[in-house]
């Protein structure tokens, strides 16, 4: 499979020698589940995108600081690659930013909570069964860093996850868009890193109990996981139609 990862910003600078840039953080965990795939990476917030949708076989989006809101033209040109996945059904998973991207792009609407910084590990519960969530759970506890949520749902949206924090975490869409609010990239330590360098833009009593929270067993692997069978099925369904038939 030739997987492209959409690449929606970068590591903070200080941070890249410890823990390496977005792509090398999936890589690590995606090259456990699918070694022999080909992953291509498109650095969107420079303007680079897929020349068409057929370039790969499935997409994943990392996540971003910026606000799928803020206007920039190169998140609107990233909207109009993901409208055009989802026309010709083409496989895409987006994560935290890409999420959000993904709800914006098919009709919903992302602004900032009202609850403020979700840092640390979300503990969430998983109300629905998909035949990609293989080994199954209960449970979906994953490291998060927004401020920025899914406030209303396109009518296409099936919420997979939730939590009293975060109403919409995991939702699918048809057979082959999917996405998540937290970061399955992300390590306990990249959490702590990135937390500290937070300090002061997020409120103390949040970042203490964000801290806190790295003590519990986080599900980015098993997350990972299940990405990759969302997207190998995604793709295997795909081919199989035909790109004309998928499309229609």
């Amino acid at each position: 499979m030739k997987l492209g990862l959409l690449q929606c910003d970068d590591v903070t600078a200080s941070l890249q020698a410890r823990h390496g840039n977005y792509p090398e953080m999936f890589l690590r965990l995606l090259r456990q589940h699918i070694p022999s795939a080909e992953v291509q990476v498109f650095r969107t917030q420079d303007g680079e995108l897929p020349e068409h949708v057929d370039a790969c076989d499935a997409y994943l989006t990392t996540g971003s600081k910026y606000g799928v809101y803020d206007g920039l033209p190169w998140i609107a040109e990233l909207e109009a690659f993901v409208v055009a996945l989802w026309e010709r059904h083409k496989p895409l998973v987006g994560i935290c930013f890409g999420h959000q991207l993904m709800a914006q792009a098919l009709g919903g609407e992302v602004r900032k909570s009202d609850k403020g910084w979700g840092v640390g590990v979300s503990f969430n519960r998983v109300t629905a069964r998909k035949p990609w969530m293989e080994p199954w759970q209960d449970k979906l506890d994953l490291i998060v860093s927004h401020q920025d949520q899914v406030m209303l749902l396109p009518p296409q949206a099936e919420v997979l996850a939730h939590s009293e924090f975060c109403n919409y975490y995991l939702v699918q869409y048809g057979e082959h868009f999917m996405s998540v609010q937290g970061h399955p990239e992300f390590c306990k330590g990249y959490s702590c890193d990135l937390m500290n360098a937070r300090e002061g833009l997020i409120p103390a009593e949040r970042l203490r109990a964000g801290h806190a929270s790295l003590n519990a067993e986080i599900d980015g692997p098993l997350m990972m996981r299940w990405i990759v069978a969302f997207l190998q099925r995604g793709a295997s369904r795909y081919h199989a139609l035909g790109s004309g038939a998928a499309a229609g």
